[in-house]
């Protein structure tokens, strides 16, 4: 079981880190006392779904928190594979923040209320696990899908095993009132529904995808959109896009759209995305 311990500045960007490895598999657990933390491990351990984990520890926990590089060496010795990640920020970024969401410092009272104080405080605490910190991050002037990027390739992830991409087919004659990042009308390639033996079946039936993969007009939807697909999806990725929902629509959402959108969740797959198909009307 693969296990990253966040830790760092308040202000500093753990929870969006957190947020990132959600999005990647990991399995989060925000504020956690660093006592609990071999416990929580091995109730992990016992569930087959869960292989890595993200933990946010911080100040919070109090004088609690202090006994983390205990918990670390505990876990290393029992052989998990831990690793701690230290998000971190100038003071001046850190204010700002706090600034801008009104939220209280944990070490406030501690410091008078002076908001500089408990920054400089807090930084001379967290000292030593800044520097056996096995990954680092400066947060300061991260865009979101910046930091997503950067969080990546520290943990060593490719992109694309993150983004969900739901190939979903529907009928325009359901009013369809989904969302969908990207929506191609298919009701100009021909019809199965009015092919006697393929009228009642689906496009997850053989017979009926080649239909509709035989005409001359669908071969060159798929050249067209296997080329856009191509340069959009990796620039979504880039951008930090989680999820990306494609539909295709046909009039009953039974036989094109099920087809096509059958098809691109094989080519996308093929490219070494994780694709799903979704189908509303069948």
């Amino acid at each position: 079981m693969e296990i990253v311990i966040i830790t760092g500045l308040s202000g500093s960007g753990k929870s969006c880190v957190a947020d990132v490895l959600e999005d990647a598999g990991y399995f989060c657990a925000d504020n956690l006392p660093p006592q609990l933390i071999p416990k929580f491990v091995e109730i992990c351990k016992d569930n087959t779904e869960i292989e890595r984990i993200a933990l946010v520890v911080d100040i919070r926990g109090g004088t609690m928190f202090l006994s983390l590089p205990e918990r670390l060496r505990e876990l290393r010795e029992q052989g998990y594979s831990v690793r701690l990640l230290y998000t971190d920020a100038e003071a001046e970024i850190i204010k700002k923040r706090f600034n801008e969401t009104r939220r209280r410092h944990p070490l406030t009272e501690a410091a008078s209320g002076d908001l500089d104080k408990a920054i400089a405080a807090e930084n001379e605490i967290l000292a030593p696990l800044k520097q056996m910190a096995d990954l680092y991050i400066d947060t300061g002037g991260i865009g979101v899908s910046r930091l997503k990027e950067h969080v990546f390739d520290l943990l060593k992830h490719d992109f694309s095993d993150t983004m969900m991409i739901t190939c979903l087919s529907f009928g325009f004659k359901h009013n369809f009132s989904g969302q969908a990042d990207l929506l191609f009308d298919v009701r100009f390639l021909p019809n199965p529904f009015y092919v006697e033996e393929l009228k009642e079946k689906t496009g997850l039936d053989a017979d009926v995808r080649e239909y509709v993969m035989a005409s001359d007009c669908t071969k060159a939807l798929i050249l067209k959109l296997t080329d856009l697909l191509g340069f959009m999806v990796p620039e979504y990725i880039r951008e930090g896009k989680s999820r990306l929902t494609i539909a295709f629509g046909c009039t009953g959402g039974r036989h094109r759209s099920v087809a096509l959108a059958e098809y691109f969740r094989g080519w996308l797959i093929e490219k070494g995305y994780n694709a799903s198909a979704l189908h509303r009307n069948i």
